[in-house]
């Protein structure tokens, strides 16, 4: 890969970093389902009018909506609103990683290199060592749903990589179009209505910083250079840049939040940027010895 790309994949993962304090933000304010629900629609409307829209078919845009949009953000917001830090959320989330090798693996014949198996276990384990410093039992449940979230975001990544799209900013914003209305209707089913109807005539200055964070700078920036990327290279290759997600996460839990941030977790932080180094350099200096 090269350096111009992995520093744009270490720019989206900031942004992804931080994203997790924004989404703490939001669910303050805003019911979790309805804060996706804005987020998603933000994303798509008025840019479908602007957007040409990709050669993607239906299908295929409305299964990335519902696993991208629906499915993996209606868990994680849900689990943060339940009380899951910004930080472990960040974490657990980059499970996906391991997901989308593995589905890789099986729909896409994209086998991941041993040195980068190497990598991905190397970093796993810090990962592992980061998750026990911050588990509690009441926390089983939010954990869970946070771990379904990270599957169906290796499923949409497997999604965009099959689709071939040549237009990923299209891809995102047409199938952001069918992201929210099932959320929507979940949305009036399960959460109170009178909050909701205060998050839609009464907006807080940070309700509405959320939203525009999450649909125009998550949404729209993130999963379009993001797909970018998935176009160029192998996923066993892009999917590693999220284990620096945690990293940029536990940061701004700590420096914005105030969360809890002990010497372990730097340590174990080193451990997951090695692993990604390995994964995503071994490749290449394996190849330089051999030579």
């Amino acid at each position: 890969m090269p350096l111009r790309d992995i520093a744009i994949a270490v720019l989206v993962t900031a942004v992804w970093g931080f994203n997790f304090v924004i989404i703490r933000w939001g669910v303050e304010e805003v019911p979790p389902l309805f804060l996706t629900v804005l987020r998603f629609a933000a994303s798509a409307l008025p840019a479908i009018f602007f957007v040409t829209r990709p050669t993607s078919r239906w299908p295929t845009l409305a299964l990335y909506g519902l696993t991208m949009g629906s499915i993996q953000f209606g868990l994680l917001f849900v689990a943060m609103k339940l009380g899951f830090s910004a930080s472990l959320s960040s974490l657990v989330m980059q499970l996906q990683a391991f997901f989308t090798m593995a589905l890789a693996a099986v729909f896409l014949h994209d086998r991941p290199k041993p040195v980068q198996i190497a990598g991905a276990v190397l970093a796993f384990s810090g990962v592992a060592v980061i998750a026990t410093t911050r588990w509690t039992p009441q926390e089983l449940l939010p954990f869970g749903l946070v771990v379904a979230a990270s599957f169906f975001w290796g499923v949409s990544n497997i999604i965009s990589k099959r689709s071939g799209e040549t237009n990923p900013i299209g891809f995102v914003v047409w199938s952001s179009l069918f992201a929210w209305p099932p959320l929507l209707i979940l949305s009036l089913m399960t959460e109170d209505h009178v909050a909701l109807l205060h998050a839609v005539t009464q907006p807080s200055w940070k309700a509405m910083g959320a939203v525009a964070y999450l649909a125009f700078v998550s949404t729209l920036f993130g999963y379009g250079i993001w797909n970018v990327l998935l176009k160029h290279h192998r996923a066993a290759v892009v999917a590693p840049f999220t284990l620096l997600v945690p990293v940029f996460g536990i940061l701004s839990g700590v420096l914005v939040l105030g969360e809890d941030f002990s010497g372990l977790v730097v340590v174990s932080s080193l451990i997951v940027f090695a692993g990604l180094l390995l994964n995503v350099f071994g490749p290449r200096l394996f190849r330089q010895s051999r030579s």
